[in-house]
């Protein structure tokens, strides 16, 4: 069958391979209505899948996001087709040079469990603005949703323009081994390897969304109320389940202790009832349950400091747990080399800036990084110093719902970016179209006197 709709899709591809804007853009607007249609449903399946999942959360990071993608994508889409017009230099000065994005043709996308309509949709946005088909591989994990985006797209495109497909991870591994015109994966950095492997034997051109450990740096100059306020709602969000969430914080030693009683504060206001909060959303499934509770486990076994951020803080029947501060956990464990992904956060002291930034850059390199600081040298030299795939100063995880800018990683939190301009980039080809006329430069420098044939280059040269 998945072979079946890639046939499909790609005779359908070959018959009409440069859809008009028009069509693109009619496209983009069926999909923003019915997202706007299916939302309640979203909302609903989203719940189901994860046994609680916050309609704050769903609405926030999955469907709110796509929309104003829809709308940038509408608004730029003219500006973004149009051949770019190049020069041709001085030995090509009698022809014309422009690039034309043309669409790839068929891409591939594989979405996560964790936000399954934003890193689904997203890319699609992506994809139809630059004028592809698509098909969409789903997680096992959410078969709720799964279900509505299917009966959803299925409404508004045919089954040779989007088509979504679902199971395990052998039809995955099936999937990412389609002679598809480009790739998209996003999820972990070892299943990425996988995925990289796969695509090489077509050549497939390849995007990863991987994530990684990613940092904050808390310097010195700010306070922790400020630190804590713009760092919680990057943590809490999906209750951490986010590529971009933060991973471990390095604070001021001296004020450490501070740092872990003020967001113990905080949280509580935010979670009053802990894990009974309507708006706490719960651990996806029992597999991720089990490996954030092994984590834990792990540290307590240790004898670290842990700080629950409630009194009610783990419900193992209902694969619910609250924020727990992991105090100085030991560098070697394996809270500090595995990407959390879940309500954990360790908090380390540091005695001088220096060793915080080293910390940062014995690790690979992730997705995201957060400093807290006012400081403009100290925010200057941490953005020049450290390399990741984007960064927020004095805020978290947001920069991922910026319309015009590119999101990707780098090293092993992921390979090329989407998300707007980059997006339609991404998922195009640039094709270079050099036109000439009747007359031409090179003919008239070979057909000349050997004495004006060096003259007319060394010319050329400014010489």
């Amino acid at each position: 069958m998945m072979q079946s709709h890639h046939k499909k899709m790609k005779k359908a591809y070959s018959l009409k391979p440069m859809p008009s804007m028009d069509s693109r853009i009619q496209k983009l607007t069926s999909l923003r209505q019915a997202l706007i249609d299916y939302s309640d449903r979203i909302c609903e399946s989203m719940n189901k899948d994860y046994g609680q999942r916050s309609t704050q959360d769903t609405l926030i990071a999955d469907v709110l996001p796509c929309i104003a993608n829809i709308d940038y994508s509408i608004e730029n889409i003219a500006q973004w087709m149009a051949p770019s017009v190049r020069s041709s230099g001085a030995l090509l000065s009698m022809s014309n040079v422009e690039v034309v994005y043309q669409p790839k043709g068929v891409v591939g996308i594989v979405t996560p469990w964790n936000f399954p309509i934003m890193l689904s949709v997203g890319p699609l946005i992506s994809a139809i603005t630059a004028g592809n088909r698509a098909m969409i591989k789903m997680s096992e994990f959410t078969p709720n949703t799964n279900k509505v985006l299917s009966d959803m797209l299925a409404q508004i495109y045919d089954q040779d323009e989007v088509v979504v497909v679902e199971g395990e991870a052998g039809l995955s591994a099936e999937f990412t081994s389609l002679a598809f015109d480009h790739l998209l994966f996003t999820g972990s950095t070892a299943v990425g390897r996988l995925v990289m492997k796969a695509a090489a034997q077509n050549l497939t051109p390849l995007t990863l969304e991987l994530g990684g450990k990613s940092p904050v740096i808390v310097a010195d100059d700010v306070s922790m109320e400020l630190a804590v306020e713009r760092i919680i709602y990057g943590k809490s969000l999906n209750n951490g389940q986010v590529c971009v969430a933060p991973d471990y914080v390095l604070v001021p030693q001296a004020k450490k202790d501070d740092f872990v009683a003020e967001y113990k504060c905080q949280y509580q206001a935010l979670f009053p009832q802990g894990v009974n909060s309507e708006n706490l959303t719960s651990v996806a499934n029992e597999r991720q349950y089990n490996r954030v509770s092994s984590l834990l486990n792990q540290e307590i076994t240790r004898g670290t400091r842990i700080e629950p951020c409630h009194d009610q803080s783990i419900d193992e029947s209902k694969h619910r747990l609250v924020t727990h501060l992991i105090v100085e956990p030991c560098l070697d464990s394996d809270i500090m080399n595995e990407e959390i992904f879940g309500p954990l956060l360790p908090v380390i002291g540091y005695d001088d800036i220096d060793e915080a930034i080293l910390l940062i850059n014995d690790k690979p390199r992730p997705l995201a990084l957060y400093l807290m600081s006012f400081d403009e040298e100290l925010q200057k030299r941490v953005k020049n110093s450290i390399h990741s795939g984007g960064m927020c100063i004095n805020d978290c995880v947001f920069h991922l719902a910026v319309d015009d800018a590119p999101f990707g990683g780098i090293g092993e939190s992921g390979k090329g970016n989407y998300h707007g301009k980059e997006g339609f980039i991404t998922f195009s080809h640039a094709k270079t179209v050099m036109t000439s006329g009747e007359e031409h430069q090179i003919k008239h420098l070979f057909s000349a006197e050997d004495n004006e044939f060096k003259v007319a280059v060394l010319a050329m040269l400014g010489k």
